[in-house]
């Protein structure tokens, strides 16, 4: 599958590594690697050390809604399938964990124990042995799971409820809201962040108390705490971020996007950095303390494209550069290796699992061919296919591509 996004035009700090929003995001415990997951489908594995992905992975049969870290680097992922996988630091699936029948939309992890919210209306707990409780009690989607520093799991759903899974009262109502809450963030104190569709951040105190604490005016779909408790992030329908300084909840900074919604936060090991990931597709980095941008996941292997090829062309490949190798010793990664692209059959390099309608090669990859793609569009040419729905507006940004490819793959 030939991947490819429209080229960046925000500035040079900014990076698109998916082929769609960025839903969901982890933090290694130790810090040092991050996990992200969208609506593409896929999940990345970057080492931030390096700023470059060690794996790419699409084995969900739907957008990656929900991500959770693990030890030692580890991730387990939730998709709109329904399914949980868990993966290894260098991105190989290590087990599943079936049983869920509508979308996963949160997951949380602690001690081996994983926990997972479903639009089936149920909290499932899974043993590391791979049994699950079945926990039911909202009256509908569950949006949002974590476990308080005392190791509940708290839930969070479309009812308005936040309930509390101890095994000798399951359920019970810690909260009730009246209107859907999307998020749960869990404090070090043993309380809790939520926010709501009224766009309202709350925080439930260990003795039950409710306090408001800030009204972002678009439904809050994502929040963060940093391991320390001092600094909570709260992402918006809306696109910014709020910044508030714990315990008392006071806003120190609205870290400011491009206006679409951001899906995901999540703190880094050292307390003041802040991922987030929102529906431009890219994965943003920011000092929170400080309220500033900073570079991006990948920024060190987009530097790397190879010399002497289109600069433009090579900007617009960037998007494509986390799912296609572009030499036979790059092998396959989330989508084929590029290598040889044009001349060659649609679903023809060995050792790739293509979908149904790709695998009929009955296209040929011409300069011709790879625009219609990108022009009308991959569910339009390749109805059926499992590729993500991708276009390219610009006349000049196609033909950069194009000639950046006809050279970059021979």
């Amino acid at each position: 599958m030939l991947l490819a996004l429209t080229a960046p035009a925000l500035a040079q700090d900014q990076a698109a590594v998916h082929g769609g929003p960025v839903r969901a995001l982890a933090v290694a415990p130790e810090g040092g690697s991050l996990a992200s997951a969208g609506f593409d489908q896929s999940v990345i594995f970057w080492d931030l050390a390096s700023g470059r992905a060690r794996a790419v992975v699409r084995w969900h049969g739907g957008a990656v809604n929900a991500l959770a870290p693990l030890a030692d680097g580890a991730v387990v992922s939730g998709g709109e399938d329904g399914r949980i996988a868990v993966w290894s630091r260098e991105g190989r699936l290590e087990r599943t964990l079936l049983g869920h029948n509508g979308p996963i939309a949160g997951l949380a992890a602690r001690d081996g124990v994983i926990a997972s919210a479903s639009w089936d209306g149920t909290v499932r707990v899974w043993a590391p042995d791979g049994r699950a409780r079945v926990l039911e009690g909202h009256q509908g989607n569950v949006n949002a799971i974590v476990f308080r520093a005392d190791g509940v799991p708290m839930s969070a759903g479309f009812d308005g409820t936040v309930r509390a899974w101890r095994a000798d009262r399951l359920g019970e109502v810690t909260a009730a809201f009246g209107l859907p809450q999307n998020a749960l963030a869990a404090l070090p104190d043993g309380g809790l962040a939520v926010g709501g569709v009224d766009g309202t951040v709350r925080v439930i105190a260990p003795t039950g108390t409710v306090r408001e604490v800030l009204t972002l005016g678009r439904p809050v779909v994502a929040l963060a705490v940093n391991g320390s408790g001092t600094l909570l992030a709260a992402g918006s329908l809306g696109g910014s971020v709020a910044i508030l300084a714990l315990p008392e909840g006071r806003l120190l900074h609205t870290l400011e996007g491009p206006g679409t919604p951001v899906w995901s936060a999540a703190f880094d090991s050292d307390g003041r950095t802040l991922w987030t990931g929102g529906a431009d597709r890219r994965v943003r980095r920011w000092d929170a303390l400080a309220g500033r941008a900073l570079g991006p996941a990948g920024e060190v292997e987009q530097a790397a494209l190879p010399d002497g090829l289109d600069p433009h062309g090579a900007r617009v490949f960037r998007a494509c550069a986390a799912c296609h190798a572009l030499t036979p010793e790059g092998g396959n990664m989330a989508g084929p290796t590029l290598h040889g692209l044009f001349g060659r059959r649609m679903g023809s390099v060995p050792g790739y699992a293509y979908s149904e309608r790709l695998a009929r090669r009955d296209i040929v990859w011409t300069p011709e061919t790879v625009a219609d793609l990108f022009t009308r569009g991959p569910d339009v040419v390749t109805p059926g296919t499992t590729m993500p729905v991708q276009r390219l507006e610009s006349a000049e940004d196609m033909e950069a591509l194009l000639r950046f490819l006809e050279h970059a793959t021979r």
